[in-house]
């Protein structure tokens, strides 16, 4: 495995970059009548899982903040499901879209769980 020198070389922090996008451009078209509330709660909670995944990279120095972190990351993410199945079932996106965002979420909690399972070896 090669040393991993910023948070930006990591798979999983673009994939979440990624994912924020398209969550992003996708909510532009949802009712006025959420912006304070489903359009802000999904972009928030989405944009957090690539912020927290900053944040741990800064704290790889303390294995059990960087977990933590790591933790907080996997948390924004179940919350943006969340999100992405209330958007469904109000109907502002479409079975297919939701099931595209859904999968890559999925993929990038796969890749989270995977660096909680062994983040001792991202710690120095």
């Amino acid at each position: 495995m090669n040393k991993v020198n910023s948070v930006r070389e990591l798979e999983v922090y673009h994939a979440a970059f990624a994912l924020q996008q398209e969550i992003f451009a996708c909510s532009r078209s949802f009712p006025k009548a959420e912006t304070y509330s489903l359009t802000d709660q999904i972009r928030r909670s989405s944009r957090s899982v690539g912020a927290n995944l900053s944040e741990a990279w800064a704290k790889r120095r303390y294995p059990a903040h960087f977990l933590s972190k790591l933790t907080d990351a996997d948390g924004e993410l179940q919350e943006t499901l969340h999100w992405l199945a209330s958007a469904e079932a109000c109907k502002y996106i479409t079975v297919d879209q939701s099931a595209v965002l859904q999968d890559q979420a999925t993929s990038i909690g796969r890749q989270l769980g995977a660096m909680i399972n062994r983040h001792e070896t991202f710690c120095y």
